[in-house]
């Protein structure tokens, strides 16, 4: 191509004055006003285009070379006419030319199948066209973006955090309150608003610079709707300053809202503005700072940092510099990297892409679940697998199509050996069976105690039992009297006495006989007073509540000695064995049986380990924990993935429970820890292997 004729560019292009590059030179931008696309150039570039009309590879780059510092091939016009071309920055009228385009247009049209996936991963939809009415109002707004606004909204936010920590109490309630219907239609509806804030922060901001912005509307992502400015020419701005503001618009604009909202919150009295102002703060610190603020997707936080690092298309360099640090951890290649960098930008680039990958790995996983879990059965499936094949396993077999390209050059490198064997070697680990312990997290119980103490004062008469002696349930333990009881008793019962000879003597003399109404209420009286106080005797005799050993006796005890209700006298504890309450995963039950011996780990406490076997599995997962375990659960700090229902904390996974028997007496307190049971051995990869089956029968079983 270096003697054809150059193909002439575009009439309808425009050229900008660019950010000096990483090294000072100076850069243009080309803008293509029909597809909103902007092109970064080079200063070679430049001086190229300059001399375009010159019409020849070999006498632009003579020109070239002649009237600047540059020394250019005729080669290295070629390329640049080829990039243009690619760009489609060219008119090219001839038959040939108008192939190229109708095969580019097939090329880039998308099978029905990869249409319909692009749709439903991403898509936008413009709704206005709002150059004209910003134009027309951003005099209105200008006061927005003054010194003095921002000044006093910063005074704002730093009150109403100072009013937040010193009601703190009511904003973890009024936040509490939130998650009803109504308050998440709300946080709905306040979404939309604060989002629409940003947007026009987007949109105002860019055209006080003199940027156009053709286009504002909606764009989906996993059908997820946001909005959208299309603010593509703020690529024209020379000054990064400029550039980082129209960036950073969006989320000054929501945290403007959250400053004012905050305050408002703190001040207003209880009522529907107070919650507003509570829905306002509250949705845009979280749409601000976690979503937005983030540089791993290509939100705000991405824009923000490519600009500050002077870097366009940060993500795709970023990824190529990863891929080939990648390569060359696993092959030693000797291939150069993507771009010259520096190296501490070359590092941080590198980390940076990895650190997108990790993050979008985990977004990616978690959208499909939701998406799975929120649609019917079928189509929930289907995008799931859509999800997981095109963002996560369609870059892995791009990538692994490239390292095929490249075998003959990979199998002939020595670190391809090394790399092999660790791979081998972490294969075989996954593959053999080392482990034959299987780890649940567990409670071991106290000991069932029983405290003993007096019903009401009472003067001691006996002592029947000791430290350390065994007794059986009903033994009597202390023998107390209460002389107002026991006289009180006497007198019931003389009157009970009296009253039963009164009624023999009624029966045989007329003159008493009248009055046998009245001798017989006396005569009830007087028994349901016997019957209390008798009762209330009996409870001075204090028996052991079940059968065990007595510890801590009050010491110095002896007849005669008046004691209060508030004073322990002893504890009783159960001689029962001890035992264990473990959760074992639903994948692991087919690994041990019962008989299994077991070792129970204490964690928080230097009590030892204590072994023991299983006695008893559960049949059917527990849902919801037993109070007694509810402690294991993970809104409490536990191990185990928890979640509130009624009736208690249910798992988020099957977990069943697990009783084992431990020798030794028990503790005198629950103690909380991990119990290790002896089961089959079972290799890491067949363990992952049945946990996946396990989920699949029990989406799909019959």
């Amino acid at each position: 191509m270096t003697t054809a004729a150059l193909p002439p560019l575009r009439a309808d292009l425009t050229l900008h004055s660019g950010p000096p590059a990483l090294d000072g030179a100076p850069t243009w931008t080309i803008g293509d006003p029909a597809r909103n696309r902007y092109v970064r150039i080079d200063w070679p570039a430049f001086e190229m285009l300059v001399r375009w009309d010159l019409g020849r590879p070999a006498a632009v780059a003579a020109a070239v070379s002649g009237e600047t510092t540059l020394r250019l091939a005729p080669d290295d016009v070629a390329a640049l006419a080829v990039f243009l071309r690619d760009q489609q920055l060219t008119e090219d009228a001839s038959p040939a030319g108008t192939r190229r385009l109708a095969e580019a247009a097939r090329a880039a049209r998308p099978s029905p199948g990869a249409w319909l996936v692009h749709r439903y991963l991403f898509f936008r939809v413009p709704l206005v066209r709002p150059d004209g009415f910003l134009s027309a109002t951003r005099g209105a707004v200008a006061w927005l973006g003054s010194r003095t606004f921002l000044g006093a909204t910063v005074a704002a936010l730093l009150l109403g955090l100072v009013m937040i920590v010193r009601q703190g109490d009511l904003f973890v309630a009024a936040f509490e309150r939130a998650f009803t219907p109504a308050g998440l239609v709300a946080f709905a509806v306040a979404l939309v608003a604060v989002k629409a804030v940003h947007e026009l922060g987007h949109a105002y901001t860019a055209k006080t610079f003199g940027c156009r912005v053709p286009a504002m509307g909606v764009a989906f992502m996993v059908l997820l709707p946001m909005l959208y400015t299309d603010v593509n020419a703020a690529w024209t701005l020379r000054e990064r300053r400029r550039r980082l503001l129209v960036g950073a618009a969006g989320m000054r604009a929501e945290l403007t809202v959250a400053a004012w909202a905050t305050l408002a919150w703190s001040l207003l009295p209880e009522g529907p503005a107070r919650q507003a102002a509570f829905v306002l703060a509250a949705v845009t610190w979280v749409s601000s700072l976690a979503i937005n603020a983030s540089p791993f997707m290509r939100f705000d936080g991405y824009f923000l940092l490519m600009d500050a690092l002077e870097m366009p298309n940060l993500h795709a360099r970023a990824f190529a510099l990863a891929r080939w640090w990648l390569r060359e951890r696993l092959f030693g290649l000797g291939d150069p990297p993507p771009e010259p960098l520096a190296p501490g930008r070359r590092r941080f680039l590198i980390a940076f892409g990895i650190a997108t990958w990790l993050y979008r790995l985990v977004v990616f996983l978690g959208i499909a679940l939701l998406v799975y879990t929120f649609a019917f059965k079928a189509l929930g499936v289907v995008l799931f697998v859509a999800e997981i094949v095109w963002l996560i396993l369609l870059p892995i077999w791009r990538e692994l199509r490239v390292w095929g390209r490249l075998r003959r050059r990979i199998l002939r490198r020595r670190r391809t050996a090394v790399t092999g064997a660790v791979l081998a070697g972490l294969v075989v680990a996954g593959l053999v069976p080392w482990t034959t312990r299987i780890a649940a997290p567990a409670v071991l119980k106290g000991a069932e105690t029983a405290a003993l103490y007096l019903p009401f004062p009472a003067r001691l008469e006996r002592v029947a039992a000791a430290r350390g002696d065994r007794v059986a349930a009903g033994d009597v333990l202390y023998v107390f009297a209460a002389p107002d009881i026991t006289l009180g008793l006497a007198e019931a019962e003389a009157r009970r006495a009296t009253a039963r000879r009164e009624l023999r003597i009624a029966a045989l003399d007329p003159v008493v006989r009248a009055a046998t109404g009245e001798i017989r209420e006396r005569l009830a009286q007087a028994e349901a007073e016997v019957r209390a106080l008798a009762e209330q005797a009996a409870r001075l005799t204090l028996v052991a509540p079940l059968a065990g050993t007595v510890l801590d006796p009050l010491p110095d005890l002896r007849p005669g000695l008046w004691l209060s209700p508030r004073t322990r006298l002893a504890l009783v504890r159960a001689d029962a064995p001890p035992v264990v309450d473990a959760y074992v995963e639903e994948g692991d039950l087919a690994r041990f049986a019962v008989g299994a011996e077991a070792v129970f780990h204490p964690v928080g406490t230097e009590a030892p380990s204590r072994a023991g076997r299983v006695v008893a599995v559960s049949a059917s997962p527990a849902r919801p924990l037993p109070r007694p375990d509810a402690v294991l659960g993970s809104v409490h700090g536990g191990p185990l993935a928890t979640r509130r229902a009624e009736g208690g904390l249910v798992p988020e996974q099957a977990v069943y429970r697990v009783r084992v028997a431990l020798d030794g007496p028990p503790p005198d307190l629950q103690q909380v820890g991990r119990v290790h049971i002896a089961g089959e051995a079972r290799s890491l990869f067949a363990r992952v292997a049945r946990s996946v089956l396990i989920v699949l029968v029990r989406e799909w079983g019959t």
